[in-house]
């Protein structure tokens, strides 16, 4: 019962500079209650220093609530939610031993390595169009510099007038 990894790649968020999973989506991906996730990270809390999981402040979780239209403060949680860095989601599955969360963190792995592959060619693309510009617009600014050339009046002190001069009859 292999995920989408476009389900995976929806559920990565960009927080802190990290590309990261938050608690809730990587406990419905495993199929257990974020409770239970968090329980079983608690009893491993070595496995996960502060660049493999944080918790997120009460600014960030307000914004992401904001983003997302959470429920009340009657529902949901009351605490803010952990975001898990790749190397967090790979040490998760140390801590979880079902069959799900085995098949779910190769799914999670992969989409990371897909993310990084859709980023990658992203930023040599950008670097070529980039590279493009800068040759462009150095042959463009000749071309430019010699329509304007042609488009400045030029001033001819000898300048005749148009047109035929009338004689004057005696």
């Amino acid at each position: 019962m292999p995920l989408p990894v476009e389900r995976i790649l929806k559920s990565i968020l960009v927080l802190r500079g990290e590309k990261v999973l938050l608690d809730a989506d990587l406990a419905a991906l495993y199929g257990v209650e974020t409770k239970v996730l968090l329980q079983a990270v608690r009893r491993n809390i070595e496995r996960f220093p502060d660049d493999f999981m944080f918790q997120l402040t009460l600014d960030e979780w307000s914004c992401l609530r904001s983003q997302f239209v959470t429920s009340s403060s009657w529902g949901g949680r009351r605490t803010a939610p952990y975001a898990f860095t790749e190397q967090g989601v790979a040490m998760l599955s140390s801590v979880l031993h079902s069959d799900r969360a085995i098949a779910v963190n190769i799914q999670i792995v992969r989409a990371f390595v897909q993310l990084k592959r859709m980023l990658a060619t992203h930023e040599d693309l950008a670097r070529k169009i980039e590279s493009l510009e800068r040759k462009y617009d150095a042959q463009f600014r000749g071309v430019f510099d010699a329509i304007r050339e042609l488009m400045t009046p030029h001033e001819n002190p000898k300048k005749q007038p148009i047109g035929f001069k009338v004689k004057k009859q005696p």
